[in-house]
């Protein structure tokens, strides 16, 4: 009690208050920065888009679907909304029931990147419209036109027919500090050029195969889509394109397209209508602690090859199921999801060294870049092949030797087909009759004899990684030998 009153004693000196200084007021040099300059330039570049879409109107049977009676009647005389099938209300007329119609699909943001009419949105928000219309902030609305657009980054380019048009400078999206305040400009809800601040919170974050996000706490709902994300600066750094959230509304985290991504797509989208991205014909998988361990790595990192395509450039470079790619033409791979966007940003044509981690060591490769739009290889069901044998082993599967189609089906040179399960680490691991066991360790499976030599050789006391072919993928399984 004593401790208390000595507090209070301390607080109030003489009837007055001794207000503790903020964390501001200590820190004279640090300051909440004033938006109001940055919107007032910045405002006049961003834009409303509103879509339109076909659709089939049907007669109306009188009142609002789904809306009670008194709610409707509220609208009616407050807002001065015709509800039909409410007395004294005006009659809507139905024209041309039945048939295709012109109806409001949705809204959304944009912002001018050229002086000359082009737009740059997110593709979610033309998707699918038959018509697009953007308003300017003084008014006047131009019907748009569609230059393409990249849904799998969620990147549209438009064109207006305008010139001299305010347009907004773009920014440098690597060099954004988590921290650093942020802001947005757009439609939410449809209410044109609201205004949110905030900070970042995250970079580099994995919503995609194609793209590293900017999380932000910036207040961003339905109707921001492909607004900017603009710095203290004025400079475009991100587009606004996803929230995170289980009602629809914001619930404290949104995420922008780092610029220099929706650029580098929007050339493409603005030069040839479409986006073009390099592949190398590889199908992966995640590295977790374990197969990492199990394969000599120490830590994960890289990207687990679990299947390579027949014929394309990742099998012409010598890249086999249970490679790990660990850096592709010179920038290391640190994820899964690191390798698809360099390849996607390489250039069809251009060969590549890649560094990869096989056997316990690396090799360099060589790997020629080709199209995304090339033909795919037509992948053969695997047929179900005789067995020629069997053997029993510690690793607690029964396994016979592959036919030759079998081998043709997979891709793959040799290893065994398991043929029945016992009690064993493969069986609780979830291995199953007809996976193939291609390599144990470091050693590729030819026949049952060795296959049986190098399993009584193993030490039990040691994780140990079986590479395990299923269908048209590539499993690493760490196993310890009973």
């Amino acid at each position: 009690m004593k401790k208390y009153l000595i507090a209070l004693l301390a607080i109030f000196s003489l009837g007055q208050v001794a207000f503790i200084p903020s964390p501001l007021a200590q820190n004279p040099g640090v300051t909440i920065p004033d938006f109001a300059d940055l919107v007032e330039r910045s405002s006049p570049a961003v834009v409303n888009i509103c879509t339109t879409e076909k659709v089939v109107v049907q007669q109306a049977q009188g009142g609002i679907p789904g809306m009670p009676e008194d709610q409707a009647e509220f609208f009616r005389r407050f807002f001065g909304v015709p509800i039909p099938g409410i007395p004294n209300a005006p009659k809507q007329a139905q024209p041309n029931p039945g048939k295709p119609q012109e109806a409001d699909r949705g809204v959304g943001s944009g912002f001018i990147i050229d002086s000359n009419g082009l737009i740059l949105t997110n593709a979610h928000v033309v998707e699918g419209a038959t018509t697009i219309y953007v308003t300017l902030t003084d008014k006047r609305e131009f019907k748009a036109k569609l230059l393409g657009m990249d849904k799998r980054t969620d990147v549209a380019v438009v064109k207006i027919e305008a010139r001299d048009l305010p347009k907004l400078p773009l920014g440098d999206s690597s060099k954004v500090r988590v921290g650093e305040w942020v802001l947005a400009i757009g439609s939410p809800f449809g209410l044109e050029n609201t205004v949110t601040a905030g900070i970042v919170s995250a970079k580099s974050r994995d919503t995609g195969d194609y793209l590293p996000f900017i999380q932000t706490d910036v207040a961003v709902n339905p109707g921001n889509s492909g607004g900017p994300l603009l710095n203290t600066a004025g400079q475009v750094i991100g587009m606004n394109s996803q929230i995170f959230s289980r009602s629809g509304g914001y619930m404290g985290i949104s995420f922008a397209i780092p610029i220099d991504e929706a650029m580098r797509v929007a050339d493409q989208l603005r030069t040839n209508g479409k986006m073009t991205r390099g592949r190398i014909g590889v199908t992966l998988g995640e590295m977790t602690k374990e197969v990492a361990e199990s394969l000599g790595l120490g830590k994960p990192r890289g990207a687990y090859v679990r299947n390579v395509e027949p014929g394309g450039p990742a099998a012409a470079g010598g890249i086999a199921a249970g490679d790990v790619i660990l850096s592709f033409n010179g920038r290391d791979i640190a994820k899964l999801t690191d390798l698809p966007r360099v390849v996607g940003e390489t250039k069809p044509g251009t060969s590549v060294s890649m560094q990869v981690w096989r056997k316990g060591g690396t090799r360099e490769l060589t790997v020629t870049v080709t199209d995304t739009d090339s033909a795919q290889a037509a992948n053969k069901k695997p047929e179900t092949p005789a067995t020629n044998g069997n053997s029993a082993n510690t690793l607690g599967v029964i396994v016979g030797e592959l036919s030759d189609a079998k081998k043709k089906a997979l891709n793959i040179k040799g290893g065994l087909e398991v043929t029945g399960l016992g009690d064993g680490p493969l069986a609780r691991a979830g291995i199953r009759p007809g996976d193939v066991i291609i390599r144990v360790a470091d050693a590729d499976i030819t026949g049952v004899k060795q296959f049986e030599s190098l399993v009584k050789g193993l030490d039990a006391s040691k994780a140990v990684p079986v590479f395990i072919r299923r269908t048209d993928s590539t499993l690493v399984v760490p196993v310890r030998p009973k």
